[in-house]
């Protein structure tokens, strides 16, 4: 069964320089998966959450491209929150209840995900969620 536990925190390699920042993503070397899909949320109003669900197969990870996020998980028994600052990521696994919440206008996420887009993935009602997790 799929627990916090399996959550990973990963840093990025950064490359700070006077002209700017750049800040690599190895498909082969850093992910633990192949990415399928990648999608970015810009402009969300300052504390708003977004998510608010879980995936069935879907593995994703979160990366805080500019900004601040506080990612809010979920894995049917408890819960856990990590920030995520320019240039931090989470590895997020299937069935965890993921939210984000963006705290200033500004905050880039992107996320890259082990599936391809389909609705039928999601789960988005959280008392379902936990049934689920639960085996009922």
């Amino acid at each position: 069964m799929v627990t916090l536990k399996d959550v990973i925190l990963i840093k990025l390699k950064q490359f700070i320089e006077d002209n700017g920042n750049l800040i690599p993503i190895e498909f082969n070397n850093e992910l633990l998966f192949k990415p399928k899909r990648s999608f970015f949320v810009t402009g969300v109003p300052d504390h708003q959450p977004r998510g608010k669900h879980a995936h069935y197969k879907t593995k994703q990870l979160i990366i805080c491209v500019n900004g601040k996020i506080t990612v809010k998980l979920h894995d049917g028994f408890k819960g856990e929150s990590y920030v995520l600052n320019t240039g931090e990521s989470i590895y997020v696994p299937n069935m965890i209840w993921d939210e984000q919440i963006y705290h200033t206008s500004d905050t880039v996420l992107v996320s890259l995900c082990s599936t391809h887009y389909d609705k039928t993935d999601y789960i988005n009602d959280f008392d379902k969620f936990i049934k689920l997790k639960n085996g009922k």
